[in-house]
């Protein structure tokens, strides 16, 4: 078996070499340039998407709620209007037969 300090030795090597060639440039080079790319692009953070998607399921809870609201008013409305032409109607034939 090859010594552990031997293993670590050439670990150290094979490091010192990677990190001084062309393709440690070139990876620095592309993770700058994706860098560049992804902040012209103006995208957001899981945890941003996250808390803007809770924000609209709570407003279109609440849009629900007031469609009710607005349709349940909208009935009374429209029972009460109707309540009113038939007494005006009523009132009506009454004079006119009297």
């Amino acid at each position: 078996m090859l010594n552990k300090n031997v293993i670590d030795e050439i670990n150290t090597k094979v490091s010192e070499i990677l990190q001084n060639s062309p393709a440690k440039d070139i990876e620095k080079n592309i993770r700058v340039l994706l860098s560049g790319a992804f902040s012209r692009l103006d995208l957001v953070t899981r945890d941003e998407f996250d808390i803007q998607q809770e924000v609209l399921q709570r407003t279109r809870e609440k849009l629900i709620l007031l469609e009710a609201r607005v349709a349940e008013l909208e009935a009374r409305f429209n029972q009460s209007t109707s309540t009113s032409t038939e007494r005006n109607v009523t009132s009506d034939q009454i004079q006119t037969e009297g």
